[in-house]
């Protein structure tokens, strides 16, 4: 291999190193195992997984915490079982398509953006190609290479992968262009899961139980789903369980209040 292929892995190595720790800033600290490739060994930060990891929360949480809470304020309002369970399924419903459609309509929105961007820096490479390489040269030199080795590095990437290495550098966006459909489905997949634990728990209790029965179930699905998010994002458990089910309990007893109070105007 020759000095500036050299310079070219190493530099690769340590770009690769810098951008993972722009993507996980709070992984210090974390048990990121280290995969031997060869002669090269490959860390994985859980900052790797914020993306889907979010959605998940994100849509799961949303889920126990919505129709709990409709559960709840209709059960205050002293309806009967038939039309609480009506709320709870229309709620599960509205929820889930609302997430699916929301989460559709923002991806797209960023997918055309990515698009335009990359469509925009095309055309500069085709007008202005050594205009743009010396661009490519001065963004390296300001993460700390010298002036020789960005060269050497931005001649290597245009010349392997100009438009890649623009969108990854200049633009930072992320190797893989975002995918609406995908992300719609994932969050109204989430929403639904977590909808359907109060609901399970209102039918499976008698009636005189369900109002605790749901709050439980509730904080408890809550609990877990804090647990669970901390544990694969490599935070502080304690504190993300504390989070979610203050949260979660908050919205709950608000929307018993507005039950209770709207019920008690409609008798």
């Amino acid at each position: 291999m020759t000095e500036s292929g050299a310079h070219t892995c190493t530099y690769c190595v340590h770009m690769g190193s810098r951008m993972r720790e722009r993507r996980s800033p709070n992984s210090e600290g974390s048990s990121a195992k280290p995969v031997a490739r060869g002669n090269v060994t490959t860390v994985r930060h859980r900052g790797q997984r914020a993306g889907w990891l979010r959605a998940a929360v994100l849509g799961a949480n949303d889920g126990i915490v919505s129709v709990a809470s409709v559960a709840i304020g209709v059960i205050a309002a002293g309806a009967s079982t038939s039309f609480v369970l009506t709320a709870a399924i229309a709620a599960l419903v509205a929820g889930a398509m609302a997430m699916a459609a929301g989460e559709y309509v923002s991806v797209s929105s960023q997918r055309d953006v990515e698009r335009a961007d990359l469509d925009q820096e095309r055309g500069e490479l085709k007008a202005h190609p050594e205009g743009e390489r010396q661009e490519l040269a001065a963004i390296y030199v300001k993460r700390g290479l010298s002036t020789e080795l960005a060269d050497k590095v931005a001649a290597a990437l245009t010349a392997s992968d100009a438009l890649g290495a623009h969108a990854r550098d200049e633009l930072g966006m992320a190797a893989i262009m975002a995918r609406p459909v995908q992300a719609a489905l994932y969050s109204a997949l989430s929403f639904t899961t977590g909808a359907v634990l109060p609901i399970a728990a209102f039918l499976l209790v008698p009636t005189a139980a369900r109002t605790v029965a749901v709050v439980v179930s509730a904080l408890l699905a809550l609990v877990v789903l804090g647990i669970a998010g901390a544990r694969a994002g490599g935070a502080p458990i304690l504190r993300a369980a504390v989070r979610v089910c203050v949260g979660g309990g908050l919205a709950m007893a608000v929307t018993a209040l507005v039950g209770r109070l709207v019920g008690g105007i409609g008798a």
